[in-house]
């Protein structure tokens, strides 16, 4: 690859306004695109398969010349969806899958993929020691101890652990109850939402948008992916080891907390392999579940309240935290100033 290409690939991987400083990136060997699947699978869409999305997507866009995309399923609306965003993210994308031939396209799927399933790999492997030291308050101990590298006794076969991925509306300290869950008898979906999303642990069945998706455990682990493992235990700040500062992320996203909370329920549980087709965990269930509610258009309240709430409490220093500005500073009467001139004039032209 030649010095040219070298800087255009550098490029296309900034995000966010120009007048922003960017991060500074060590060189790096691996394929963009492959780079581009860890971040896009972490913050967009985690459980994809991406030859078939690329496929379909392009067969799609000829489709659309006659009819409209929301003539179209759902799903398949969400499908198309990820497909534009892919496309938007990476520049002269679309030119290539359409200018390939079919095994291009499929090449590039397979190495976003690739990317994809390698973040979600190194972030199951790095969680599954990290949340052991999430589980109770600082300077207590887990009773009985919990092993790092082996989880056959997290799940409900383990008082704290089953007590946060107990859902939500069961009773974790009913002995009936627990055994149910223990033994399997009582199965749990992926929409059956446990506990640990919920701030403080507690769950309002008058109110179940009360703390969802703001529970500690989750800024732990959102942290711990997002802005570095050592960034859990101190104040939100830039870290330029961290993957949203490599990639110039700036908020978070929908997809970026539902892949969080997705790593941490298989963190908590005994499964010892990440599988979209397991059905004891159910992974990929639970994951499109919390898609929905956050792409729910009734939702939007709540759903903007929630994003803001996030991107508040990760980027403090970002712009899209809509930060108000200090009363009785000099910005604050300059503005002051400026719109009582203005509807001054106003007054005055009427």
């Amino acid at each position: 690859m030649s010095s040219d290409e070298n800087s255009a690939g550098s490029s296309r991987k900034r995000s966010g306004s120009a007048l922003w400083m960017g991060p500074r990136k060590k060189a790096i060997s691996s394929n963009p695109l492959v780079l581009h699947g860890h971040h896009f699978g972490r913050t967009v869409f985690a459980l994809c398969n991406y030859p078939s999305l690329l496929t379909a997507g392009i067969l799609r866009l000829e489709e659309l010349q006659d009819s409209p995309i929301e003539d179209y399923p759902a799903d398949v609306r969400r499908e198309h969806r990820v497909f534009m965003e892919l496309i938007d993210s990476y520049p002269s994308l679309l030119d290539r899958l359409t200018n390939g031939e079919e095994e291009d396209v499929i090449h590039v799927g397979e190495l976003l993929g690739k990317g994809a399933s390698g973040a979600r790999g190194d972030d199951t492997k790095t969680l599954k020691s990290a949340v052991l030291e999430w589980l109770v308050p600082r300077g207590q101990a887990v009773i009985p101890p919990l092993s790092r590298n082996i989880k056959f006794d997290r799940g409900f076969n383990h008082e704290v652990t089953g007590a946060l991925l107990c859902p939500a509306g069961l009773d974790w300290s009913n002995p009936e109850i627990k055994q149910n869950l223990k033994s399997g008898e009582t199965a749990v979906r992926g929409d059956q939402w446990p506990v640990f999303l919920y701030a403080g642990y507690e769950y309002d069945p008058e109110d179940p948008w009360k703390g969802l998706l703001k529970s500690e455990i989750l800024i732990f682990g959102f942290k711990h992916v997002f802005t570095s493992p050592s960034s859990v235990d101190k104040e939100p700040r830039a870290t330029r080891s961290g993957n949203a500062y490599l990639h110039g992320m700036k908020s978070v996203t929908k997809g970026s907390l539902a892949y969080i909370a997705t790593q941490v329920r298989f963190s908590l549980s005994s499964s010892s392999v990440f599988s979209r087709t397991d059905t004891v965990t159910d992974s990929e269930n639970f994951y499109h579940s919390i898609l929905d509610l956050l792409e729910d258009p009734d939702e939007c309240e709540e759903v903007v309240e929630l994003m803001t709430w996030w991107t508040r409490r990760i980027f403090p220093n970002s712009s899209h935290s809509q930060r108000s500005i200090s009363t009785n500073s000099a910005l604050s009467k300059i503005r002051a100033k400026r719109a009582a001139l203005q509807g001054q004039a106003s007054a005055d032209s009427t």
